[in-house]
């Protein structure tokens, strides 16, 4: 979730970019000073690029070296590196600004890239010694995060890598397009970004960087009296460990903690967070609720504590394993058992938080993955870091945006209203992460939790109560012109034609180049959604769509959902035939054939606009490489490796071009071209417990339109509309059976409900109805959040728009259907093909 936090710091309805934030402390001052004299700039999201003109062009890779800062060291460092940089012509950049200092080195921020506040792009490794020796000296007084990627030289902030200097991307052995290095054959392979130092096999180190490799190699736990036996969890704050005592025999856990790593709300970090969770566990020391302290230690930087072994299950995998509404083959009676079991964990839970209160401690971070369910009926709660004391009637600072209680709330009453959210929770998961946007969701989400579990009122009401509802009711229009024009009202509201980078606000992944226009996150998916559902036209934003598409930015991508192939396809819908022509000459002279096969970026999406538009020739071209790919060994399902699967991003899309390639041809071979590639989307499928046929992701199951069971479902069904195949046919039933389950996360189009609804995969009335669960007023109007549930999204892929199209395709006046999925024409005869072509 930590690529979604930063693009929450500047809005509280929607994602959006610290570009867009009224806050003056947003950018660090240099972002605002002048450029220098003979320099360029550039300014990303997170960024701050920095390039002399007139030097030659750097190297498309080498050895760059990081800069580590902790906040309050951060403008100094940034300081010292531009008046170093600058006068010698050496490339570098920096974050923008504080908050994303904070988030790229929060607890949750990805540990491979973590600790990262400036690069500095040296041309050989001369000048990589050189910048190294002298930046060590002028900057000995900054202190920072360990960057876990990279090499530390000496004791300081500086960090070393072999990495790429220019973007450049490749195919991995999976198929999708990734960062590229070029190795020593002059191949572009992937750019691995891992949390552990690593020389590419093509290249050595600098032999001035041995002796700092030894140092680093030098520290090892051996010598301890505990040994490690399992990784439990990593964060960025460092990992928890289930180990040993080598001189009792015991199981214990360790944890550990980074200094200057894994920062909170209020800027502490892992270490200071671990001492303040070993008083507190003295504190509680004697409680059942609470593992029992058995040790503190330090090893090189790092700092461990040692607690009890609780040998339980996490009640997250409890919900997970036990929730009905998950299955196909639910019944009344596991209703009723499931309900008996939540109101009794949520009463032992209650018990074992108002322990802790006895004990004058808030726990302050209560969701399901800290609280550990034993067979013997033990309640422990673990992960005291950011506890507080009930005296001092404070807030923690790190807390699940699922149960993070409002401003309004200290002391005690934030694991009240955390328990509330927790009985509300065990039967609407993951649904109060929407509450902040709209405290009334509570009231809303209590009625239908009422409605569909056999559970006492009086709970489900007081729970309500404690969490507070005041706001809109929220209410879900039963007719389709209503539900319809209430979407479109919110969608219009949210509208900001007066920005470049987007006109409707979606996921964060229209801040990518181009994300802001496409089919998938941008303008056009819109308008797309809006003129499925007979609404508009909307003069003023095809208007807008079709300016920024003839001059599309800089790494935009070409494909059907991500980009220009997308748009030109939505604007010839929308009868702008000249502007989609156009756009599609533009994307032709591009490197189009060596993209990934995927329908949604690739050639597979690309193929079918090809075909549409009457290039044919092309069109088939991009068939014949997605079969050479479809030759070609493909990794499976095993020792860590994780193909996709499914219409977007799997074998399924490069099916879908072969099937309206045979429809075109009559050629029998593109019909079994796609009977291969469904069969290898199937081999990566697995049954669930109740029998649907879904897609096997190594620690998950997934039924969605993107990446699961629903869209292979869908190319299924073309396929067999073409030839008979009783195998085939069995599997298409197991997989639409996946959309019989009553409850889903999301509800967006291509990993929510909205998706299961616009793939015809169980009954359309109780997706219609299930909805409700995330309905959202918004702008006079309805609204569905995003992805991650934490803002509202207007978006196709994953917002409102995408909820009006699946809606569309049920209710509406016309038959709905995504691009290229409408239903298989019939088949002329080979002779009427071939005068065609």
């Amino acid at each position: 979730m930590d690529k979604y936090e930063l693009y929450c710091l500047v809005d509280p309805c929607f994602y959006d970019t610290l570009e867009h934030s009224t806050a003056e402390d947003a950018d660090f001052p240099l972002v605002r000073e002048p450029v220098p004299a003979g320099w360029s700039n550039a300014l990303t999201d997170t960024w701050c690029y920095y390039a002399p003109d007139n030097e030659p062009p750097l190297p498309a890779q080498g050895w760059k070296i990081h800069v580590s800062a902790r906040v309050e060291d951060a403008e100094k460092a940034i300081a010292a590196v531009w008046d170093y940089c600058v006068p010698r012509g050496i490339a570098f950049k920096f974050l923008r600004g504080t908050p994303v200092l904070v988030m790229v080195n929060s607890k949750a921020a990805s540990r491979a890239s973590s600790g990262k506040l400036i690069t500095v792009y040296p041309r050989d490794e001369g000048q990589l010694e050189l910048v190294l020796k002298e930046l060590d000296e002028l900057l000995r007084d900054v202190k920072g995060p360990y960057i876990l990627s990279d090499l530390r030289y000496g004791t300081g902030p500086l960090f070393v890598r072999y990495g790429g200097f220019a973007e450049r991307h490749t195919l991995s052995a999976a198929g999708e397009r990734v960062l590229a290095l070029e190795d020593g054959d002059g191949r572009l392979v992937p750019d691995v970004r891992g949390a552990t130092f690593s020389v590419p096999p093509w290249t050595t180190l600098p032999g001035f960087l041995e002796p700092h490799l030894a140092a680093r190699n030098a520290v090892t736990t051996s010598g301890l009296p505990y040994e490690i036996e399992k990784v439990l969890h990593f964060s960025n704050g460092g990992g928890v460990y289930l180990a040993r005592d080598t001189r009792t025999g015991e199981q214990v856990v360790l944890k550990e903690a980074r200094p200057h790593a894994g920062l909170d709300a209020a800027g502490r970090d892992a270490v200071s967070r671990l001492q303040h969770e070993r008083d507190i566990l003295r504190r509680l020391s004697g409680l059942p609720a609470a593992p029992a302290l058995l040790d503190y230690f330090t090893l090189g930087e790092h700092h461990f504590l040692v607690q009890e072994f609780v040998d339980g299950t996490p009640l997250q995998r409890r919900l997970v394993h036990r929730y009905p509404l998950t299955r196909a083959d639910r019944t009344d009676q596991d209703l009723a058992d499931y309900t008996a079991w939540a109101v009794e964990t949520s009463e032992s839970v209650e018990r074992a938080v108002e322990s802790l209160h006895e004990r004058g401690v808030v726990f302050g971070d209560l969701h399901p993955d800290n609280i550990l369910l034993t067979a013997d009926g033990r309640v422990a709660l673990i992960d005291y870091e950011v506890a507080t004391l009930a005296e001092d009637g404070g807030r923690a600072a790190l807390a699940h945006p699922a149960f993070i209680a409002p401003p309004d709330r200290q002391g005690v009453d934030v694991d009240r209203y955390a328990l509330a959210c927790l009985r509300l929770g065990l039967f609407a998961p993951q649904c109060t992460i929407m509450l902040p946007l709209h405290r009334a969701k509570a009231a809303h989400l209590g009625e239908i939790v009422k409605e569909t579990f056999p559970v006492p009122g009086h709970l489900v009401d007081a729970a309500v109560a404690t969490v507070g509802a005041d706001g809109e009711p929220v209410t879900m229009p039963e007719s389709w012109p209503e539900l319809r024009d209430a979407m479109c009202r919110a969608i219009v509201a949210a509208a900001t034609p007066e920005r470049d980078d987007r006109l409707f606000p979606g996921d964060v992944a229209q801040f990518q180049p181009g994300g802001g226009f496409n089919l998938a996150y941008g303008a056009a998916g819109v308008l797309f959604a809006l003129h499925r559902a007979g609404l508009g036209p909307f003069p003023e934003y095809e208007r807008w769509l079709r300016e920024h598409a003839r001059r599309p930015v800089q790494g935009s991508g070409l494909g059907l959902y991500d980009g220009l192939h997308g748009i030109a396809y939505v604007l010839d819908l929308l009868g702008h035939h000249q502007d989609a022509d156009d756009l599609i000459e533009v994307c032709l002279r591009e490197k189009w054939e060596r993209l990934e096969s995927a329908l949604f970026s690739g050639l597979s999406g690309i193929g079918l606009n090809l075909l549409r538009s009457g290039r044919t020739d092309l069109a088939l071209r991009a068939a014949d490489i997605c079969a050479e790919r479809l030759a070609a060994p493909v990794p499976e399902l095993s020792g860590g490796s994780n193909p996709k699967a499914g219409l977007m991003y799997g074998s399924s899309g490069p099916a879908l071009l072969f099937l309206h390639a045979y429809e075109h041809t009559a050629d029998p071979a593109l019909l079994d071209l796609a009977a291969t590639a469904l069969r290898q989307d199937l081999r990566r499928c697995r049954h669930s417990a109740d029998g649907s046929l879904q897609v096997n992701q190594g620690w998950r199951l997934l039924p969605y339109l993107d990446e699961g069971s629903a869209g292979i479902a869908l190319v299924l069904e073309r396929y067999l509309a073409h030839r008979h195949d009783e195998e085939l046919a069995t599997a298409l039933a197991e997989l639409r059976l996946a959309g019989q389950a009553g409850f889903f996360v999301q509800s967006g189009l291509f990993t929510g409900r909205a998706g299961m609804l616009a793939a015809r995969t169980g009954d359309p009335r109780e997706h219609i109805k299930g909805l409700r669960w995330h309905a959202l007023p918004y702008g006079g109007g309805l609204a569905f959040p995003g992805d991650q549930l934490l803002r509202l999204s207007m978006d196709f892929a994953t917002g409102t728009a995408g909820v009006l199209f699946a809606l569309g395709t049920s209710l509406g006046d016309q038959p709905g259907h995504l691009p290229f999925l409408e239903a298989a024409p019939e088949r002329p005869a080979p002779d009427e093909l071939r005068k065609e072509v």
